[in-house]
């Protein structure tokens, strides 16, 4: 049997300032890739993506094709020596990543400490990254919970799960199993990785909750969902040993072959042992001394026994061909990523010559909606989906309500929009959707929440007003509900700048989806629709929900 999960302890979260920026207006989306740790057994540390995303936006796509460069050196310095907290912000940003004006990391954690203390969130956590590094501060990890704190009462993903791990390893705060699970806790029900992973360890060995191997299973199958590894090689295991889950030996090695595949060594002496034992998998002597092998590489003498063990049974040509696979292999990580940045860019959205957004088809041979903000002022479209690059046509488009329908060939497994959508108050909704498609890679993503009211920014009947988190790139994707109904289509969230300037106060993730009665009577006008929409679903199911979704979903390009 393999090593059990107790090599694998929480992985604890951390941060280095890695900035991407992309500037629309006044207002910008900067993201800050995590840096990744070396793990040692037992393994306490290991990676960890750190994506921060601040508060100010506009929608996804306004003006596309006429970006507007801000220089921090006049617009944007101005606004920030005003004491505009969001300017201030950004104005860090560029001085830590030399955007604009000489790299100086000094300089950078002096605005963000301007900005982070008049609360704004994005500050508080790269002043936090800041003192945990030592970047432009003294390190000081006590300064770096206090800030991570603040930013994460504030209801920043990435700042909860970091905030976990510094209770998780008691640095700069007394260690606290309970508290760290409540951080951990709070970034996993918003669907990060880590935070899910790190949740199901903790269940897995009781700390700061009640042992249940159960509900270990369920954390680690969110993060094992998401492609993150150490989750991928846990559950393999779970379901090896049939705790909190019926054995199944097939489904093991699945899982970990998906880490294995990674990179992950410890999966790689778990499938060589699948290999080797023909549990799950046929017996092949040759993939058990590959698998062997690259655990070998990685420094596991264990796995350099058992490999030299199964030689000994094979033929010399066996041999060679088990070397040569294993000098072949080139992890690959999941989620569309790759480059020695982990980044693959698509070139048309990198280079700011188009707009990306999210669509769903609703008629089985090709017809999508995005939003209409999504493709206005374009003339060029096609989309990314599972059977690759497309070109689309524009149908219609309806500005007043943001929406747009186009058309590829093809044929596609699409979703039934809702002609009169049951939902209520405090309802659960999810979308399928592609957020920041140049960072967090092309891969769909599901993300969910609440209707937290019946109606958008100053009582706009045409909108619900939603908790589901909603990042640049998810405008136009399906808002469903648990039966796979789409009841609105994700427009917009609130402009935090515009809110702050008129209230005073930064919102918290309130973000807009345009009501699906709206849609259909929208899609209802199109003649080539007629007899294609499909009905709406009646039964709860939310795994095949998500699956149809998931297939339905395609990246929108415009240029």
């Amino acid at each position: 049997m393999p090593p059990g999960p107790w090599w694998k302890t929480a992985k604890v979260a951390t941060g280095l300032t890695v900035a991407i920026v992309a500037v629309l207006g006044l207002t910008a989306v900067w993201i800050w890739p995590g840096r990744k740790l070396a793990r040692a057994k037992p393994r306490s540390l290991t990676d960890a993506e750190v994506g921060l995303v601040p508060a100010t936006f506009v929608p996804d796509g306004a003006q596309p094709n006429k970006p507007h460069a801000v220089d921090p050196q006049e617009d944007l310095r101005a606004r920030a020596e005003k004491g505009d907290a969001d300017a201030q912000a950004i104005l860090g940003c560029c001085y830590d990543l030399g955007h604009g004006v000489q790299e100086d990391h000094a300089e950078a954690a002096k605005w963000f400490r301007k900005a982070a203390e008049q609360g704004n969130a994005l500050a508080q956590g790269n002043l936090g990254i800041c003192y945990e590094t030592g970047r432009g501060v003294a390190q000081d990890y006590t300064e770096a919970a206090k800030w991570y704190r603040k930013a994460a009462e504030q209801g920043s993903v990435p700042m909860q799960a970091l905030l976990g791990g510094y209770y998780d390893r008691g640095r700069g705060v007394a260690q606290d199993y309970a508290e760290a699970v409540k951080w951990y806790r709070k970034a996993a029900d918003q669907g990060d990785a880590t935070a899910q992973y790190n949740l199901g360890v903790h269940y897995a060995k009781g700390q700061g909750v009640q042992q249940g191997y159960s509900e270990a299973v369920k954390w680690y199958r969110k993060a094992a969902e998401q492609g993150d590894a150490d989750a991928q090689w846990s559950l393999g295991y779970y379901y090896e040993d049939g705790k909190g889950v019926q054995q199944d030996h097939a489904e093991a090695a699945k899982w970990y072959r998906k880490a294995a595949e990674q990179g992950d060594a410890d999966a790689q002496w778990s499938l060589g042992w699948c290999y080797k034992t023909g549990e799950g998998v046929p017996q092949n002597d040759i993939e058990a001394y590959k698998w062997y092998s690259l655990a070998a590489a990685a420094g596991d003498k264990q796995a350099a026994k058992w490999r030299d063990e199964v030689s000994e049974r094979m033929a010399r040509a066996e041999v060679i061909e088990a070397q040569r696979r294993a000098a072949a292999f080139v992890a690959k990580k999941e989620g569309g990523r790759g480059g020695a940045d982990g980044i693959s860019p698509t070139p048309e959205i990198a280079e700011g010559k188009g707009c990306a957004g999210t669509g769903f088809f609703v008629t089985d041979d090709g017809y999508f909606v995005t939003c209409e903000h999504v493709v206005r002022g374009a003339s060029s479209f096609h989309v990314r989906s599972p059977s690759g690059s497309l070109p689309a046509r524009l149908i219609k488009k309806d500005r007043t309500i943001d929406v747009a329908v186009l058309k590829v060939g093809g044929a596609f497994r699409a979703l039934p929009v809702a002609a009169q959508p049951r939902v209520k108050l405090g309802e659960a909704v999810f979308t399928v959707g592609f957020p920041n498609p140049v960072v967090q890679g092309v891969e769909p993503k599901l993300t969910q929440g609440e209707i937290n009211s019946m109606a958008g920014a100053r009582d706009n009947p045409r909108y619900y007003q939603i908790s589901v988190p909603v990042q640049p790139g998810n405008s136009g994707g399906a808002l469903l509900d648990e039966c796979g109904n789409v009841v609105g289509v994700v427009t917009s969230r609130l402009d935090d700048v515009a809110t702050y300037e008129e209230s005073g106060a930064l919102p918290q993730n309130v973000n807009y989806a345009v009501k699906g009665g709206l849609v259909y009577s929208f899609l209802s006008g199109v003649p080539e629709l007629s007899g294609k929409l499909k009905a709406p679903r009646t039964g709860r199911d939310r795994e095949a929900a998500s699956a149809t979704a998931e297939r339905a979903a395609v990246l929108v390009v415009a240029e």
